[in-house]
C-alpha cells in the first residue's frame, strides 16, 4: 500500500459513513463549481453545470453552492463574475426549488456586483451588470408567483389556477412578464453589441464565452412570449381597448426586439448544434381580433441532450498511483475527486447512473409530450368549432336576456311595493330569534352548572388531602413520643448504674483509696450525660407540645373546611334547583311562543291574499299615472327647448365678452413686457449705468431662469389657443419671461463692463442687444397670435450664446497662480468646515422651531428628518477634519526637502481637484441647509433633501477620491479617511429613509375614501388617473433627458477645469476616471 494512500486512510478513521459521504460530496461539489466559475474566457462546460444541479437536489438548496461561491473572486475578475451568473441562472431554471429560497438571502450581493461592474464601460463591466439586473428580476418574479416553476414550463391549467378568476391577476403578472422580458433583451442587445461584427465571433472562445447565457435567454423568452400573449387576450376579451392601450405598446415594441433576438441567434454557427432557435410569424398578434389567438403558435426552443463524457479508465487511474494495491482497498466508497491527489477506485458512480436513467426518462417524456402535443392540437381544433357553435348561441341568449332584464326590473318595482305591506312577516322572525335566545340561555345556564359541580369535586379532593396530612402529622407525634420514653429509660438505666458504683466504692473505700480520683472523674462525667439526657428530655417535651399545637390547628381547620364544605354543597344544590325551575319555565314559554308562530302564520297567509288583491288594484291605478305623466314630460319638453334656446345666446354673448377681456389683459401684459425688456436694452445708452458691474458666474445664474420661462411660454401658448384656457398662467409666463430677460441683459451690460478682455466685453454686448431683440420679437409675436416658434428658438438661440460667453468668462482653476494654491486650499477647507458647522447649527434651531410649530405626525416627521440630517452634518465634519489631516500627512511624505508651495506648485493638477472637492462639499451643505429649511416652512418638497444628501455623498466621496490619488499605500489616516467615508454614506442612507418614511406617512394621511364612490365615478377616475400616469410618464422622460444632457455638459466642464493628473495617478484606479460631483 502506498505511503499516501495509507496517511488518507488513517486519517478516516473514526469518521462514519455518513461523514465520508458528505466529504466527499462537498469535495466533488467544490471541484465542479471551479471548474464551471473559472477565469478562462471559455464558455461553461455542460458536465460541470451538470454537476452542480444534481449537487443541489442532494443538498435540498443552495447552501453549498452559495458557501464555495461566496469565497470566489466575483469582484476582482470580470470572468468569474459573468460565468457566475450564467451558472445562478441555470441553477434558478433546473435546480432545486429550494435555490430560490437560499439565494434571495445574497440579492443584494449580486446587486452590488452589478453595480460594482457597471461602472466598467468597456469589456465586461456593462454585460455582468445587465445580467445581474436578469438574474434579481428572475428571482423576484419566480419569488411573487412561487407556483410558476424556474424553467417556466407549465401547461395552461395551472397557468389558469396561477392567476386565479380576477381579470386584476392577468392584468399584474403580464406586467411582471414584460418586465422580465425586458431585462432578457436588454442582456442581448449588450452582448451583441460587445462583439466585433467585422469577424466571426461565435467560433472564437472569447465569444462563445459571451453567447453562451444567451440559450438561457431564449428558452425563458419562448415561454413568456406565450403567456404574454395568452394574457393579453384574456385582457382584452374582459378590458375596454383604451385600457391595454400601454400593453399593447409594450408588447409590440417588445416583439420587434425578440424577432430580431431570433433571428440574430439562428444565424450564428456556435448556436446551430446547441439550441434549435425558434421563428416567431411575420407580423404580431392583433388582440383586438378574438378569431386571431387561433393563430397563435408557440415558440419552443428545443435544446439537444450533451453527449455522456467517456468514463476514465480505471486501470491507467489505479497504475499511475499505485499499482500495488491490495483487495481491502475496494471496499472504500469510491468518489469523482481527491483533493490529497489520491487514486480513485474504479466503480461506476452512483450519479452516472442516476444521470443516465434521467435521460432516458426525460427521452420517453418527450416522446411522450410531441404525442400529447398532436392530441392537443386535434382537441384544440375540435374545441374551437365547438367555441364558434357557443358564439352563436350566446347571442341568441343576450337577447333573451334583455328582455328578461326588463322584465325583472318591473317585477323588482311591484316587489318593493308588495314588501312595505308585508311588513307583519317581520314579528314572526322575531319570535323565532327569541326562541333562539332560550334556548341559549338554557345553553349557558347548563354550562353554570357544570362548573359548579367540578368545583365541589375539587373540594372533595383538597378534604381528602388534608385528611391525609392530618394522619402523616399523627405519626409524626407518636415516634416523637416513643423517643422520648426511650431516653427517659436510657436515664433510670444510668441512674441505677450510678447507685451500683456508689455502693461499691463506700465497701472498697479503704482498699482502694488510690482509685478515688478515677472515680470521681467518672462520677463527674455521668453527671454531664445526665444533664444532657435532662436537656434532650426538656427539649422533646417541647416538641411534644409544639406537634400537639400543630394537630390542634388542622383539626379547627379540617373543621372548617368541612363547614365550608357543607355550606358550598347546599348553595349548588339550591342554584341546581333554581336552574331545573328556570328550565321548567323556558320549555314552557318556548311551546307558548310556538303556538304563537302557528296563529301568526295563518295570520299572514289571510294578509297576503288581502295584499294581492290590492296590489291588482295598484297596478291599475298606476296605469293611469302612466298616461298623465306622458302628458307632463311631453309640457316639460317643450318648456326645456325654450330654455336651452336662451342658455346659448346668453352664452355667445358670454363668450364674446370674455374674449374681448381675454385679449385687453394680454395686450396689457405683453405691453408692459415690451417696456420692461425696452428699458434694459435702453441702458447700453445710459451713461451713469457704466460704473455697474457683476461676475460672470452671477450672470450664468440670471440666464438660466430665461430659457426655464422660454420653455413655460411655448407650453402655457399652445395650451391657451387650444381651447382659451389656462389665461392666468399665461399671462404670468409672459410677465415671468420679460422680467427674466430684462434682469438678464441688465447683468450681462453689467458683466461686459467688468471684463478685462475688450473685445470680449464687446461681443457680450452685442449678443446681449440681440437677445434682448429677440425677446420683442416674441412679445410681438405673440401680441399678433402667430406661431411663435421661430421666434422662441431665435430667443434660445441668443440665450444659450449669451450663456456660452459668460462661461469663457468664468475665471478657471488655470488662472489661479500655482504659489497661492496652498494658502487656497488651506481656506477651502476651513471654510467648507465653517459652512458644515454653520448648516448643522441651522439645522439644530430648525429643530427647536419645529419642535414649537409642529406636533403630531408633521413634528414625528419633520423630527426624524432632522436628526437624520444632523448625524449627516457631523459625519461630514469628521471625514473634512480627517480630509486636512491626511492633506497634511501627504503634504509631509510628497514634498521632500522642497518647501509646501512648491509641492502645490509641483502637483497642481491634484490641488485643483482638492479645491473642487472642497468647494462641492461646502455647496452642498449649505443646499441642504437651505432645502431643509424650506421643507419645515411647507415651501419645498421632501424629494429635494434626497437629491441634497446624495449630493453631499457624491461631493465626499470626490474629496475621498481626491485624497486618496496621493496618499501612500497602507497609510492610517487614508484608513480613517475611508472609514468617515463610510459613515457619510450610512448617514445619507438615513436621510433618504427617513424622507422617504416621512413621505409614505403623510401620504396615508392623506390618502382618498373610495368606499363610498358609486361605480361610474369610480371608472371615470381610473380614467382620469390613467391619463394622468402617462402624462407622468412622459414628462418623466423627458426629465431624464435633460439630466442626461446636464450631466454630460457638467462632466465636460469639470474635466476641463476639475480635471486630475490622470497621466501620472492613473495607476491608482482599476476603471476610467471621470471627476466625480
Amino acid at each position: 500500500m502506498s505511503t499516501r494512500h495509507l496517511q488518507r486512510v488513517i486519517g478516516q478513521r473514526g469518521k462514519t459513513t455518513l461523514e465520508l459521504e458528505r466529504e466527499n460530496f462537498e469535495k466533488s461539489q467544490a471541484v465542479a463549481i471551479n471548474k464551471a466559475i473559472n477565469n478562462q474566457e471559455t464558455p461553461v462546460k455542460e458536465k460541470h453545470l451538470r454537476n452542480t444541479i444534481l449537487g443541489t437536489f442532494t443538498d435540498h438548496g443552495g447552501n453549498l453552492f452559495w458557501t464555495i461561491t461566496i469565497r470566489l473572486p466575483l469582484q476582482a475578475n470580470p470572468i468569474v463574475a459573468w460565468k457566475f451568473c450564467q451558472v445562478l441562472h441555470k441553477l434558478l431554471r433546473e435546480g432545486h426549488r429550494n435555490v430560490l429560497k437560499d439565494s434571495l438571502r445574497y440579492r443584494s450581493n449580486i446587486i452590488e456586483i452589478g453595480k460594482l461592474w457597471g461602472h466598467l464601460k468597456e469589456g465586461y463591466g456593462r454585460l455582468i451588470a445587465a445580467y445581474c439586473t436578469l438574474v434579481v428580476q428572475k428571482m423576484d418574479f419566480q419569488k411573487k408567483y412561487p407556483e410558476i416553476p424556474g424553467n417556466l414550463l407549465m401547461d395552461d391549467e395551472k397557468y389558469a389556477h396561477v392567476c386565479g378568476s380576477d381579470v386584476n391577476n392577468y392584468f399584474e403578472i403580464s406586467v411582471d412578464m414584460l418586465d422580465y422580458m425586458d431585462e432578457i433583451l436588454h442582456l442581448q442587445e449588450v452582448v451583441f453589441g460587445s462583439l466585433d461584427k467585422s469577424r466571426a465571433n461565435s467560433m472564437t472562445n472569447s465569444g462563445q464565452c459571451r453567447l453562451a447565457p444567451l440559450i438561457l435567454c431564449i428558452q425563458d423568452s419562448c415561454q413568456l412570449y406565450d403567456y404574454i400573449v395568452k394574457s393579453l387576450f384574456k385582457l382584452h376579451s374582459s378590458l375596454p381597448q383604451d385600457t391595454l392601450t400601454g400593453h399593447r405598446d409594450r408588447f409590440l415594441s417588445a416583439y420587434k426586439r425578440l424577432k430580431q433576438f431570433y433571428y440574430s441567434s439562428s444565424n450564428l454557427q456556435y448556436f446551430k448544434n446547441l439550441v434549435q432557435v425558434p421563428a416567431l410569424p411575420e407580423e404580431p398578434p392583433n388582440f383586438l381580433i378574438a378569431s386571431d389567438f387561433s393563430k397563435h403558435v408557440k415558440p419552443v426552443a428545443v435544446v439537444p441532450e450533451p453527449e455522456p463524457d467517456p468514463e476514465p479508465e480505471p486501470v491507467e487511474v489505479v497504475d499511475l498511483v499505485d499499482t500495488a494495491v491490495p483487495a481491502p482497498q475496494e471496499t472504500l466508497r469510491p468518489s469523482h475527486f481527491s483533493f490529497n491527489g489520491g487514486p480513485t477506485v474504479p466503480e461506476v458512480d452512483e450519479r452516472d447512473l442516476l444521470i443516465e436513467r434521467l435521460t432516458k426518462e426525460v427521452r420517453a417524456l418527450r416522446a411522450e409530450l410531441e404525442r400529447v402535443k398532436a392530441e392537443d392540437q386535434k382537441t384544440i381544433s375540435a374545441l374551437k368549432e365547438e367555441i364558434s357553435k357557443l358564439e352563436k348561441i350566446l347571442s341568441e341568449l343576450r337577447v333573451s336576456a334583455d328582455k328578461a332584464l326588463k322584465e325583472n326590473n318591473s317585477l323588482q318595482k311591484q316587489l318593493a311595493e308588495a314588501k312595505i305591506l308585508a311588513g307583519a312577516s317581520v314579528k314572526l322572525t322575531e319570535a323565532e330569534k327569541q326562541a333562539k335566545q332560550s334556548e341559549e340561555k338554557f345553553k349557558k345556564m347548563k354550562e353554570v352548572y357544570n362548573k359548579l359541580r367540578d368545583e365541589h369535586v375539587t373540594l372533595l379532593r383538597t378534604h381528602g388531602e388534608v385528611v391525609k396530612q392530618q394522619s402523616s402529622d399523627k405519626k409524626f407525634l407518636e415516634e416523637k413520643e416513643q423517643m422520648i420514653k426511650d431516653a427517659k429509660m436510657d436515664m433510670q438505666r444510668m441512674e441505677e448504674e450510678r447507685r451500683v458504683i456508689q455502693n461499691s466504692l463506700q465497701q472498697t473505700a479503704d482498699e482502694i483509696t488510690n482509685q478515688l480520683a478515677t472515680t470521681t472523674t467518672k462520677n463527674t462525667d455521668l453527671e454531664k450525660r445526665k444533664q444532657e439526657l435532662e436537656s434532650q428530655v426538656h427539649f422533646l417535651e417541647k416538641t411534644r407540645t409544639s406537634l400537639e399545637e400543630q394537630l390542634q390547628s388542622t383539626e379547627e381547620q379540617k373543621t372548617n373546611l368541612e363547614s365550608h364544605l357543607k355550606q358550598t354543597l347546599e348553595e349548588k344544590e339550591a342554584e341546581h334547583d333554581d336552574l331545573t325551575n328556570q328550565i321548567a319555565t323556558l320549555q314552557g314559554e318556548i311551546s307558548q311562543m310556538r303556538e304563537e308562530k302557528q296563529l301568526m302564520e295563518q295570520q299572514l297567509k289571510s294578509q297576503l291574499t288581502n295584499l294581492q288583491s290590492e296590489l291588482n288594484e295598484s297596478q291599475e291605478s298606476r296605469r293611469s299615472l302612466e298616461e298623465q305623466l306622458k302628458q307632463t314630460i311631453a309640457e316639460l319638453q317643450q318648456q326645456l327647448d325654450q330654455v336651452t334656446a336662451d342658455y346659448e345666446s346668453t352664452e355667445k354673448q358670454l363668450n364674446s365678452d370674455i374674449g374681448n377681456i381675454h385679449k385687453k389683459l394680454i395686450e396689457t401684459s405683453i405691453r408692459e413686457g415690451k417696456a420692461f425688456i425696452q428699458d434694459a436694452l435702453d441702458q447700453f445708452e445710459n451713461p451713469s449705468f457704466t460704473t455697474v458691474k457683476c461676475t460672470a458666474e452671477f450672470l450664468l445664474m440670471r440666464a438660466e431662469p430665461v430659457l426655464a420661462s422660454l420653455h413655460n411660454l411655448q407650453k402655457s401658448f399652445k395650451i391657451y389657443g387650444l381651447d382659451r384656457t389656462g389665461l392666468e398662467t399665461f399671462v404670468e409666463c409672459i410677465t415671468s419671461f420679460a422680467h427674466h430677460m430684462g434682469d438678464c441683459i441688465i447683468h450681462g451690460i453689467a458683466t461686459s463692463h467688468s471684463t478685462a478682455q475688450i473685445e470680449s466685453g464687446e461681443e457680450l454686448g452685442a449678443i446681449c442687444r440681440s437677445t434682448g431683440e429677440s425677446g420683442l420679437e416674441v412679445l410681438k409675436a405673440l401680441q399678433k397670435g402667430d406661431n411663435i416658434q421661430t421666434e422662441i428658438d431665435k430667443a434660445v438661440h441668443d440665450v444659450e450664446e449669451l450663456m456660452r460667453l459668460s462661461e469663457a468668462l468664468v475665471p478657471k482653476a488655470d488662472d489661479i497662480k500655482a504659489e497661492d494654491m496652498g494658502d487656497m486650499v488651506d481656506n477651502e477647507m476651513q471654510s467648507t468646515t465653517r459652512a458644515i458647522e454653520q448648516a448643522a447649527a441651522r439645522i439644530e434651531e430648525m429643530l427647536h422651531r419645529t419642535r414649537e410649530d409642529n406636533t403630531g405626525i408633521q413634528l414625528e416627521v419633520n423630527e426624524r428628518i432632522l436628526d437624520a440630517c444632523t448625524d449627516l452634518m457631523k459625519a461630514v465634519r469628521i471625514l473634512v477634519e480627517k480630509s486636512r489631516d491626511l492633506q497634511k500627512e501627504i503634504i509631509a511624505q510628497g514634498r521632500g526637502t522642497s518647501s509646501v508651495t512648491e509641492f502645490y506648485k509641483k502637483n497642481h493638477r491634484w490641488t485643483e481637484g482638492l479645491l473642487s472637492a472642497a468647494k462641492a462639499v461646502g455647496w452642498a451643505a449649505t443646499t441642504l441647509m437651505e432645502s431643509a429649511d424650506k421643507v419645515m416652512k411647507g415651501e419645498g418638497k421632501l424629494e429635494e433633501l434626497i437629491v441634497c444628501s446624495q449630493e453631499i455623498a457624491a461631493s465626499t466621496a470626490q474629496l475621498v477620491v481626491s485624497s486618496r490619488v496621493k496618499a501612500q499605500k497602507g497609510s492610517k489616516c487614508m484608513q480613517k479617511v475611508s472609514e468617515a467615508s463610510k459613515e457619510v454614506s450610512s448617514a445619507t442612507g438615513k436621510v433618504v429613509a427617513s424622507v422617504k418614511t416621512g413621505s409614505q406617512i403623510i401620504e396615508e394621511q392623506t390618502l382618498m375614501d373610495f368606499s363610498k364612490l358609486p361605480l361610474m365615478q369610480t371608472k371615470m377616475q381610473e380614467m382620469q388617473l390613467q391619463v394622468h400616469v402617462l402624462e407622468l410618464e412622459k414628462e418623466l422622460e423627458q426629465e431624464r433627458y435633460k439630466l442626461g444632457e446636464i450631466r454630460k455638459r457638467h462632466y465636460q466642464l469639470a474635466g476641463d477645469t476639475e480635471g486630475y493628473e490622470l497621466h501620472q495617478d492613473r495607476d491608482c484606479f482599476p476603471w476610467d476616471y471621470a471627476p466625480l460631483m
